[in-house]
């Protein structure tokens, strides 16, 4: 019965089910979005631009990032079944998806994805995903960075009412009909690092910036 269960939520109709369900539930939210001007300026001034954010915030953001499709966004996703599920649902949402991780298949989905940025200049990463530590950068995004000339900018979810799952990232749920707010950072341009030690500072720098909007909270708070 459970391998009958775990075959069916990797299938297409389970995926295009739980596309709808996130729409529809994320119709709920009275939604206010801060500062997409300013990247998307960038993008017509024929910048390449990468958006970052935490594992603990994308879902909030996957309802409206569907607007972003006529940019022929990019979004790396583990080749995890787990992955496989949220992979579906970025497709149907418009955005590409290159497969793999530090610990599978990483140097291909790396690859495809700096390739894909310089072609179609758009992007964005999860910077501590697929399996954390939560709050930690890992360095492919400054390689992307680095490879592509992507301009970094941050972007953070917050919800005036939320659920906080017992996971390695706190996952955030914001109940129905709460306010939620997607707001976009300065954007963070680096030089291209030389030494090992640039790499490591941009990677900390990048961290730092981005860790005072992550929600540290116990579930007990919310």
């Amino acid at each position: 019965m459970f391998k009958r269960l775990k075959f069916i939520i990797y299938t297409k109709p389970f995926i295009a089910f739980i596309y709808f369900f996130i729409r529809a539930y994320s119709y709920t939210f009275r939604f206010k979005v801060v500062n997409e001007k300013t990247w998307q300026q960038l993008l017509k001034d024929g910048k390449t631009v990468l958006l970052c954010g935490w594992h603990q915030q994308f879902f909030s953001a996957i309802r409206h990032f569907k607007r972003y499709a006529d940019f022929n966004p990019g979004l790396m996703i583990s080749q995890s079944r787990d992955g496989a599920l949220i992979a579906g649902v970025a497709n149907r949402t418009g955005w590409h998806t290159p497969r793999g991780s530090s610990s599978k298949g990483g140097r291909e989905a790396m690859s495809e994805m700096i390739d894909h940025l310089k072609c179609y200049r758009f992007g964005a990463q999860i910077l501590d995903g697929p399996r954390g530590p939560m709050g930690e950068v890992k360095p492919g995004v400054i390689k992307m960075a680095k490879e592509s000339g992507a301009i970094l900018v941050p972007f953070y979810v917050s919800s005036d009412k939320a659920w906080f799952f017992n996971s390695w990232d706190r996952f955030m749920l914001p109940r129905p009909f709460s306010r939620v707010t997607l707001s976009f950072g300065d954007e963070i341009c680096f030089e291209p690092p030389q030494t090992r030690e640039q790499f490591d500072e941009q990677r900390q720098h990048l961290e730092q910036t981005m860790r005072a909007r992550l929600f540290l909270h116990s579930l007990s708070n919310h």
